[in-house]
């Protein structure tokens, strides 16, 4: 970088050198700021060799003349070569503006690219959560599958426990008759506590009556009381109604206005074109005195030749201020644009810690629901290992697949989990850079371009006093 810094400012110092025209003067350099065009150079150049001519008929005031033409002159050129290079010094630090905008724009596309990184590794996420929640559906229905078959199996064996029973019960009718009459006594007198319970809760019922019908009293009064505003509400509209009509009275009014307006201004035009007609006969007075003028105006442009030297160096003065002032808020909109950037990536980092939440939730349920699932499991086991059969030994390994399956998965999404924890890092440390580097480039650059500024600007009128 500063081997290309010491190139560009020679090729500036050569094409200040080249500028030089025959005269001694310097043509303005290119410059990335407009800069004021100077259009009274070729009349300085005539009244320069009407100088040298008249000098030439006037031997006695040659030799003064010629000594303060030439002061001036090589004060002007030294003044413009110090411009030349402060220009050439403003150049290199625009092109490093350039780069840094460029470096700028370089991290905003890595961190652009990072945030998809983000978004597509969350979408993996979920899609993982949705297989998660599908397979344990599908844990959950195979589990519901081998209950409503346990089931079947006990009631299989209690369909044949019945049947080895009835040849019982036959033998056991006459005893059950008699406990069947004294059931039939318990009954009844349960019959009678609960008629007292009913007539306990009628009582209770008639007491809810007599509070509905108090309820609806206190409503009608409110519909009375709705009835009275509805009216003062249509009194109103009436009074609306009014006020409108006033308004159209009032819009006839102003369309009548309007017309009257529109009639003024067709006089008004009228007259415009008369006084149009006296401008003409006026500007042709106007030329005659402008020859006057004219000649007088020449006579004069020779005290204002010595005049536009001095307005040269408040000139160059008012453009170094306005590139400084420019860059200023170059600066001011990059560090905008800056902390526009920092505010997106804290609301993404908000964002991001707000799926951690979520994800890690997710996990607590996925835990529990495991916990949950588990001792169904070992009871399932434990009943195939009570009653053996050949059902029960193809069942127990795919058990223990779907056990290895939900490791792998939890494996996964806790991968999924440092990763985005990862990002979360790198994301803040880069924000954190861009914030230093922004903030030490500002109090860098900026009290220095004020320094070299100022006593340039100033050193051009003590060499005109000179």
């Amino acid at each position: 970088m500063d081997e290309d810094r010491g190139k560009d400012h020679l090729k500036s110092k050569g094409s200040g050198n080249s500028l030089m025209s025959t005269n001694g003067f310097l043509f303005d350099p290119w410059h990335s700021t407009p800069v004021k065009k100077q259009t009274d150079e070729g009349s300085m150049a005539r009244w320069t060799a009407k100088s040298i001519n008249q000098q030439s008929s006037l031997p006695a005031m040659q030799g003064s003349q010629t000594q303060t033409s030439d002061l001036e002159i090589t004060t002007i050129q030294k003044q413009r070569t110090e411009l030349q290079l402060l220009i050439g010094e403003l150049k290199d630090r625009e092109q490093e503006l350039n780069s840094m905008a460029a470096s700028h724009h370089r991290q905003l596309q890595a961190w652009e690219q990072d945030r998809q990184r983000v978004l597509t590794l969350e979408q993996r996420s979920a899609r993982l959560e949705d297989e998660l929640q599908k397979r344990n559906e599908v844990i959950r229905a195979i589990s519901k599958r081998l209950k409503a078959a346990e089931v079947r199996e006990q009631d299989s064996r209690r369909e044949l426990r019945s049947m080895q029973q009835r040849m019982q019960e036959l033998s056991q009718r006459q005893q059950h008759s008699s406990q069947q009459h004294q059931d039939l006594e318990e009954k009844n007198r349960s019959l009678n506590s609960s008629i007292l319970t009913l007539s306990s809760q009628l009582g209770q019922l008639q007491v809810h009556e007599e509070e509905l019908s108090s309820m609806l009293k206190l409503k009608d009064k409110d519909l009375t009381e709705a009835t009275n505003h509805i009216l003062g509400l249509t009194d109103r509209l009436g009074e609306s109604e009014s006020s409108l009509k006033e308004c159209q009275a009032r819009e006839s009014k102003t369309l009548q206005e309007t017309e009257e307006y529109k009639r003024r201004l067709r006089e008004a035009r009228h007259q415009n074109a008369q006084l149009k007609d006296e401008l003409q006969e006026k500007t042709l007075e106007n030329n005659t005195q402008r020859e006057e003028l004219i000649r007088l105006r020449q006579e004069n442009q020779l005290l204002r030749k010595e005049l536009a030297l001095a307005d040269e160096s408040e000139s160059w003065k008012e453009e170094l201020l306005a590139l400084a002032r420019s860059k200023q808020e170059r600066t001011e909109s990059e560090l905008l644009c800056l902390r526009q950037v920092c505010e997106h990536q804290q609301n993404d980092l908000q964002l991001l810690k707000l799926n951690l939440e979520t994800t890690r939730e997710t996990l607590m349920q996925y835990e529990s629901q495991r916990s949950l699932v588990s001792p169904g499991d070992v009871t399932c086991m434990y009943v195939d290992c009570s009653t053996p059969s050949p059902q029960r030994r193809t069942m127990s390994p795919g058990l223990v697949e779907d056990t290895a399956l939900s490791k792998q998965q939890q494996e996964a999404f806790t991968s999924s989990t440092c990763r985005l924890k990862r990002l979360l890092a790198e994301s803040q440390q880069m924000v954190a850079s861009l914030e230093l580097a922004s903030t030490a480039v500002v109090t860098i650059r900026s009290p220095n371009k004020i320094q070299k500024m100022t006593p340039n600007s100033t050193a051009s009128p003590v060499h005109r006093i000179c």
